[in-house]
């Protein structure tokens, strides 16, 4: 049986580059030029058709005699590769094209290679460092390159990556990511977690192509279904290279042709099912061919075939201790199961080899016909009876998932079934493992008891055959977790958001708020309209606190948050309550040797000066008035520009009005009010 993968073969951007160059072929006039800089793409079949119609595959040291020729008259039609070109290449290609009517640019380069092009243009710099996987020699690699300002390198995989950076004094800086659009997708998460790992401060940007996505993808399905694969495509072709790798992961038999002519190298053995996928680059005749090949050579007979079978199938019949076998369900009873294993042998499984819970019912884990794998312990050839075990095969599946959870730092569930001094054990899949102190993320002597029966999200971070050891951590999901809150908050941040968010600290000069990612200060000028000595004295770790954005830079990492708000401005308030010659009740804050101080409102006092608390002459003006009390006053002055208030006390008493009355009537005279007949 032969299966071609769907989405072998051209992609959109290889395809549209050959049907333009194509309809250049069937429009080029004699003694036109039609060049194509570089190779169009990784094909030697088509590139050689090309060669054939006429079209001139140039160098960069060809460029100039080329724009000579258009110079001279000649019509000059020059493509541009679906790979792109370097920047400066490009800009001279333009150039020329402005200057020279008869020269003509067609650009091919792929849109998802242009768009990559844009991504490097617009963030990198000699602070922001771009990062590429992909092979540096490679003509798309160049080019994407070509367009980074400042810093810029790249990296063939994930090793490469993460030994440069374990490298690095300091990691407090910006940088970002991309990768070729023909990458492998596996070696491309990879990459993506080992940056996570040194940087919180990263862009990471998916510039694999989609439809070298679905072609992995597909790869990855059809080589792990089939005995033999063929995998076609030139032997310059990154894409392709990285399907063989998707391939030959999943089946030893993998070959790399680049036509039909290289099966005769092929031995596909004994291979009843083959898949065939091909490269970006791989043209459609090429991938029929092969495939119209394969069915001719792919003739060995039903009878030979059948009788291969029959012979594995006895071999695996046979049933020995320490082997894996597999058997259907016959009987079903609360203390085992019985399977039919074939060459007249019965397995039987107790219950304690299938499971340790008490509570389960065998009847509803089975039912007849069921296959089931399991591990032979013991074989009695006289009785026909094979002793089995399932919870040994299931065992050893669980580890083997250990193993791929650690190469690939996939988040999964934990099931917390012990505190010790030492850590938390948990079960994964039915495995134990282990979580040191280190790796919880608790703070140093918080008490870790309440995790004991929880499920908590880990990574396995190491796993050992012998004796089989696992070791899990829960704080690298939860930085990882952070890390993407933390991104998420600084991609979303404008001038002006509230949130609400708790005081991780309190320090002299404000405070700190957790703001779901990232954390931000309230400086203590921003904290409150109410006076204070230390910020400690309004607010305390865990108190929820509502803030806005004043400013913030993502380069620092540093956000400016404010507190305050106008609404809440005492000084506003007291305006909208009161005006000058209005009276109010007042409570008395403080004493002075002119006078006292007393509250309006809350945040705003008055002064009632010396002379304007009683209608005599005082001499200690705690014998008349203190701390705590509560008096009318009137209000007499009011500064906005200093933002204060002058009251009066005197100004409502009785003598006092009197006095006033009198002033306003006649000058003040040195004579004693209170003696008229002086004043004779």
């Amino acid at each position: 049986m032969i299966t071609v993968a769907e989405n072998a073969g051209f992609c959109f951007g290889v395809r549209r580059a050959t049907d333009t160059l194509e309809e250049l072929i069937e429009k080029k006039s004699k003694g036109d030029l039609l060049c194509t800089l570089g190779r169009l793409i990784h094909n030697e079949q088509y590139c050689q058709y090309l060669a054939e119609n006429g079209v001139l595959e140039l160098g960069e040291n060809d460029l100039e005699g080329v724009i000579d020729k258009a110079r001279q008259g000649t019509d000059v039609t020059i493509v541009i590769r679906t790979h792109g070109v370097e920047k400066r290449l490009q800009d001279l290609l333009n150039n020329s094209a402005k200057e020279l009517p008869n020269l003509k640019i067609v650009d091919c380069t792929c849109p998802y290679v242009k768009k990559i092009h844009k991504i490097a243009n617009e963030n990198s710099s000699e602070s922001e460092p771009f990062y590429l996987i992909g092979k540096e020699d490679h003509p798309e690699v160049r080019s994407i390159m070509s367009y980074v300002k400042g810093q810029g390198k790249c990296f063939v995989n994930a090793q490469e990556l993460e030994s440069y950076l374990a490298s690095l004094e300091s990691y407090d800086f910006q940088v970002n990511l991309v990768a070729q659009t023909t990458q492998k997708l596996t070696e491309w998460k990879k990459c993506q977690k080992i940056l996570k790992k040194f940087f919180t401060n990263c862009k990471i940007f998916d510039t694999i192509c989609i439809v070298t996505e679905k072609r992995q993808a597909e790869a990855e399905v059809l080589s792990q279904e089939c005995d033999a694969m063929l995998i076609i495509g030139g032997k310059e072709s990154s894409n392709t290279q990285k399907l063989y790798q998707v391939c030959k992961s999943n089946c030893e038999n993998s070959f790399w042709i680049q036509s039909a002519k290289d099966l005769d190298l092929v031995d596909f053995g004994n291979a009843k099912k083959i898949g065939i996928t091909a490269g970006a680059s791989t043209p459609d005749g090429i991938i029929q061919e092969v495939k119209r090949t394969m069915s001719n050579i792919v003739e060995e007979s039903f009878a030979e075939l059948f009788a291969k079978e029959c012979e594995e199938n006895a071999s695996k019949a046979k049933v020995y201790k320490g082997r894996t076998v597999t058997g259907i369900v016959m009987a079903i009873s609360e203390k085992d199961i019985e399977l039919d294993l074939g060459a007249k042998m019965t397995g039987v499984i107790t219950r304690d080899q299938i499971t340790d819970s008490n509570d389960v019912k065998l009847a509803e884990m089975f039912k007849i016909g069921d296959s089931v794998d399991a591990f032979v312990i013991d074989v009695s050839d006289r009785d026909g009876i094979a002793i089995l075990s399932k919870k040994k095969v299931d065992a050893d599946k669980s580890w083997k998932k250990m193993t791929e959870y650690r190469d690939s730092q996939e988040v999964v569930s934990a099931k917390v079934i012990e505190a010790t001094k030492g850590g938390l054990v948990v079960e994964i899949d039915g495995v134990r493992a282990f979580v040191p102190m280190s790796m919880i993320g608790t703070a140093k002597g918080e008490a870790i008891d309440s995790f004991v029966g929880t499920t908590q999200d880990v990574v396995v971070t190491e796993v050992k055959d012998s004796p089989r050891k696992v070791v899990a951590s829960m704080r690298k999901v939860a930085e990882a977790k952070k890390a993407e809150a933390k991104e998420a908050l600084w991609n979303s941040l404008e001038e002006g958001m509230v949130f609400e968010g708790p005081v991780k600290s309190v320090v002299q000069f404000g405070v700190f708020v957790d703001l779901g990612g990232a954390d931000g200060l309230v400086h203590r000028s921003e904290l409150s309209w109410k006076k204070f000595r230390n910020p400690s004295d309004i607010v305390k770790v865990g108190d929820v606190l509502k803030v806005y954005i004043k400013s913030f830079d993502k380069e620092s990492g540093k956000i400016s948050l404010g507190c305050r708000t106008e609404e809440e401005n005492p000084w506003n308030i007291f305006k909208s309550q009161y005006a000058v010659e209005d009276v109010c009740e007042v409570k008395v804050v403080g004493l002075t040797t002119f006078g006292a101080f007393a509250e309006i409102v809350p945040g705003v006092d008055g002064l009632i000066h010396i002379s304007q608390i009683a209608d005599q002459k005082i001499e200690n003006i705690a014998d008349v008035i203190k701390v705590g009390d509560v008096v009318n006053a009137k209000i007499v002055a009011i500064d906005d520009e200093k933002q204060k208030v002058s009251l009066s006390v005197r100004a409502l008493l009785p003598k006092a009005e009197a006095e006033e009355e009198v002033v306003e009537e006649e000058p003040v005279s040195e004579v004693d009010d209170e003696n008229p007949a002086d004043a004779e």
